[in-house]
């Protein structure tokens, strides 16, 4: 099953087809492929990419994901017979022209613009990888900051820079169903 609407591509793929919350809102120019599950007021942002062809994707409630980012995930191997699905919590943010790549992210992590988040790599709560940095296999803990290609700690966040980002993603959630109601879409 293809859906286009509105410049939406939303595709079934080996019997898989992605589950959307009435309430997401997703942008015109996304592609939207396989086992991928949208949680309510979620924002995907324009042109991105969420592909779930050979694992699943999980994203939670409220979470944004920015112009041209794309999500995927990593199809299960010989060692690794889950090979890495990709799990998004709640209220995460992650910025433009990232990759997000068969890893966790935790409620209310952070993802930079044009970071790149690959296999196995986990985000705790409230943690965050800063814009143009890689992350690669490893773990970023709870309120710290890493930096970097490849990216390594810098610092722990500070309460105002946690209360920020969580500031972010109630706009994110505000300016989705402003832009579903400038377009004429459900979200």
């Amino acid at each position: 099953m293809i859906e286009n609407r509105n410049d939406i591509t939303v595709a079934a793929i080996h019997g898989k087809a992605p589950k959307i919350h009435s309430s997401a809102f997703i942008a015109p120019g996304c592609r939207i492929v396989g086992d991928v599950e949208i949680g309510p007021d979620v924002s995907i942002w324009y042109n991105c990419v969420i592909r779930a062809d050979v694992n699943r994707i999980v994203i939670g409630a409220r979470t944004n994901i920015q112009d041209g980012t794309v999500v995927h995930c990593d199809s299960p191997k010989a060692g690794r017979p889950e090979g890495y699905p990709t799990l998004i919590g709640e209220d995460v943010l992650i910025g433009h022209m990232a990759m997000v790549h068969g890893c966790t992210l935790e409620d209310s992590a952070f993802v930079g613009l044009g970071a790149i988040v690959m296999d196995g790599s986990h985000i705790e709560t409230d943690g965050m990888l800063a814009a143009g940095a890689q992350l690669t296999g490893k773990r970023i803990g709870a309120r710290q900051l890493w930096i970097g290609r490849p990216a390594k700690f810098m610092r722990d966040l500070s309460d105002e820079a946690i209360a920020a980002n969580r500031e972010g993603v109630a706009r994110y959630v505000i300016n989705g169903r402003n832009h579903a109601e400038a377009l004429g879409v459900a979200g």
